[in-house]
């Protein structure tokens, strides 16, 4: 490794270091007050009071992702949520566009694998008509037809351009293949044969079927009181009717055994994604996992593979593994692009690092390292009224409870040495694992299977 790339390195790590110790004074940090009430048509409204800017931010959560996609309909989910934005039964796409920028608000909608989210951001004066805005766009949408086909046609454009982009290629072969026949395992967005099959009717009997408040949950952050909220939100947000919610079947299934995909493509650097099933967020390993994982692959300058695979082999400039906490059992992965030449070598020393971390007990400064950084940067997830929105709508969405914040330190500090390695045995299967390498198959020497 060159000269300046080890002096580089030793200051990444001077540096990490340092933000450990600051971060670890910090864990003591007290989450602002959480009010939280159900309305009477069962919409869970939490709302935060933060008077340090004229600014009040909403998120609302809908129990509504792309899970819920009907088979052969993929990206349905998606462009329901694209189609609150693009016209109500009172305004256009562009009426309703113009409203917003003239406050200077943004209204956003997004899904993700279980919910759909609408945030809206917007100063304390016009508080009144972004509240209405919001509740018109949820509640009086008309998904109109030109401004759908629109909608599906830059969709689909974007997944075309994706198709040259060997990362995006590695991880929707590697989900399509874990989560076989799972409702996780298709793309958010949809794919190019789904998306054209999508009618509006059926956007709008998404729609109907699952947002509504009995559905979700609003996070209210920012410039307002609780009279306020009782004046100005209560009475809106309660006109909303609720409806019945269809009985959930989610079939968790995986990939029955390991298996590997070599997909080739004239690039210098392979793209490769390895693993397996993990876990939801509500299983109750996810702290120890939390440790083990910060330890293993998750802790950036300090972790096993980030040592053993960029510092002491040069293999990569980047490495990182995480858990995808979801509703339902999500994915582990191992995720990091290296060149075509070495691709076998940095795959054989994963492998290593997972049978050393299941069979060996981690070191104590490697476990309080890990501890210290997960509890001191515990309040970074809260320093911003979007970032405070999201996180209380996902610990009720979770069924966490309020006083989480308060309880995350012992939990993680609960764990052990022994706790970390018995996780890592059994949540850690190399040998079940599945192997997506795009990559020029020839310079990396993978014209049959890896092992």
């Amino acid at each position: 490794m060159p000269k300046s790339s080890k002096i580089s390195i030793t200051l990444l790590s001077i540096i990490f270091l340092l933000l450990l110790l600051v971060l670890s004074e910090g864990y003591l940090f007290a989450m602002p007050r959480v009010q939280r009430r159900v309305l009477p048509n069962r919409l869970v409204l939490l709302v935060v009071e933060d008077h340090s800017l004229p600014l009040v931010t909403l998120r609302l959560l809908i129990d509504g992702g792309s899970r819920l996609d009907p088979s052969g309909k993929w990206g349905l989910a998606n462009l329901t949520a694209k189609g609150l934005l693009l016209g109500t039964s009172t305004q256009s796409v562009t009426t309703f566009r113009e409203a917003l920028d003239f406050m200077g608000a943004s209204l956003s909608a997004s899904i993700n694998r279980d919910t759909t989210v609408l945030g809206l951001r917007v100063l304390k004066k016009d508080l009144d008509r972004g509240i209405d805005l919001l509740m018109e766009a949820i509640t009086q949408p008309i998904f109109p037809e030109e401004e759908i086909q629109r909608e599906v046609e830059k969709t689909i454009a974007a997944i075309q351009s994706a198709e040259e982009q060997p990362g995006v290629v590695a991880r929707k072969a590697f989900r399509k293949t874990l989560f076989s026949g799972n409702p996780y395992g298709h793309p958010l967005e949809g794919t190019k044969e789904s998306l054209p099959e999508i009618t509006r009717k059926e956007i709008f009997q998404f729609h109907r079927t699952y947002h509504h408040p009995n559905n979700a949950i609003l996070a209210v952050v920012g410039d307002i009181t609780s009279e306020e909220v009782e004046a100005k939100l209560t009475p809106r947000l309660s006109q909303w009717p609720p409806a019945e919610i269809p009985q959930e079947s989610f079939t968790a299934t995986f990939a029955k055994e390991a298996e590997t995909l070599m997909i080739n493509r004239n690039i210098t650097q392979a793209n490769i994604v390895f693993g397996h099933k993990g876990i939801s967020r509500g299983n109750p390993d996810y702290y120890a996992l939390s440790v083990m994982n910060y330890i293993f692959g998750g802790g950036g300058f300090g972790s096993w593979l980030f040592e053993n695979i960029r510092v002491k082999r040069g293999l990569a400039y980047s490495v990182t593994s995480y858990f995808e906490p979801t509703k339902y059992p999500g994915s582990f992965q191992i995720v990091f692009q290296t060149q075509n030449a070495s691709a076998r070598e940095a795959i054989s020393v994963i492998r290593d690092l997972m049978d050393r971390i299941r069979n060996e007990r981690v070191s104590q400064e490697e476990l309080e390292r890990a501890k210290k950084y997960l509890i001191g940067s515990f309040p970074l997830r809260l320093d911003t009224q979007s970032k405070l929105a999201r996180f209380i709508t996902q610990i009720e969405y979770y069924g966490l409870g309020l006083d989480y914040p308060e309880r995350y330190p012992s939990l993680i500090n609960a764990v052990s040495r022994e706790e970390v390695r018995r996780v890592a045995k059994s949540y850690l299967h190399p040998e079940k694992a599945i192997l997506v390498v795009v990559a020029n198959l020839k310079e990396a020497g993978m014209n049959g299977p890896t092992r």
